[in-house]
């Protein structure tokens, strides 16, 4: 096997310096950005596995030579995978993985199933919170599950920058979540599942109990309100999932310990 890195970029690229593909003579894994760079380096990385070379390199420059537009210039480091560069590869992923913001999902039924679910595909720690036990199976590998009695403690403990998506069985309690989630001012994003009766109803809830009225522009309620209004629960977490990210993206932008966001991002054909 043999990995593929980018080690330098200029301009415009599908993807960032450090982006690193493992390829194998019948299989690949990750992205470097797709579209003809990637054709080019796959080619070149098996080619290479045939002649039994070591390392190898590649300055492509992103134009009409090749068929894309990005209009930047990448350097494309290859070498085979010895046990001391899988450390270093999974170590690096682990340490980006680390650094992913938190969302917490407060609710594990139909509708937080299926975030979860979409969540699972992004890079964010996904935990999902709930008072039930037994409602915590069949969530997808690396979504954390917690049963606990206080979920708002959780939301208290959570690390800065995290989103919270309210959305368990109770509307009680998806009210004191949401209050509880309003006083985190550090909060990346904050949800609550319903219609805008419920949101009317929280709100003159909120005001009752001595809430800042002034921070309910931070509480997204319909959560994915700028889509369908559909109530179909996949449908709803996929809208949800790209509004968290949305969110999260902006914070990540805007703060200078977050993650910075990069400038450009990729389309499905690379660029």
């Amino acid at each position: 096997m043999l990995a593929a890195e980018l080690v330098d970029v200029k301009g415009s690229s599908p993807r960032d310096a450090g982006t690193v593909m493992l390829i194998s003579p019948t299989r690949t894994l990750g992205t470097i950005g797709g579209g003809a760079l990637e054709y080019m380096v796959i080619d070149r990385a098996r080619q290479v596995l045939r002649d039994g070379l070591g390392t190898d390199s590649l300055d492509v420059p992103l134009g009409p030579e090749i068929g894309q537009c990005c209009g930047g210039r990448v350097q494309v480091s290859m070498a085979v995978v010895t046990s001391e560069k899988a450390r270093d590869i999974v170590g690096r992923a682990r340490a980006e993985q680390a650094g992913y913001p938190a969302v917490y999902v407060f609710g594990a039924g139909h509708v937080g199933h299926a975030l979860a679910s979409a969540l699972a595909l992004l890079p964010v720690r996904t935990v999902v919170v709930d008072t039930r036990p037994d409602e915590l199976t069949g969530f997808p590998v690396g979504v954390l599950t917690r049963a606990v009695a206080l979920p708002e403690a959780v939301l208290r403990e959570a690390p800065p920058g995290s989103a919270f998506v309210v959305l368990t069985h109770d509307h009680a309690l998806d009210f004191l979540l949401a209050a509880e989630a309003l006083k985190r001012t550090d909060a990346a994003y904050i949800g609550m599942v319903g219609s805008r009766t419920k949101r009317a109803k929280f709100t003159s809830w909120y005001k009752e109990t001595g809430g800042d009225l002034r921070v309910l522009d931070r509480l997204i309620s319909p959560i994915g309100a700028d889509g369908l209004g559909d109530k179909r629960p996949a449908v709803i977490a996929a809208l949800a999932a790209a509004e968290i990210m949305v969110h999260v993206g902006r914070r990540e932008a805007i703060t200078p310990d977050a993650r910075p966001v990069a400038g450009e991002r990729a389309t499905a054909d690379g660029c």
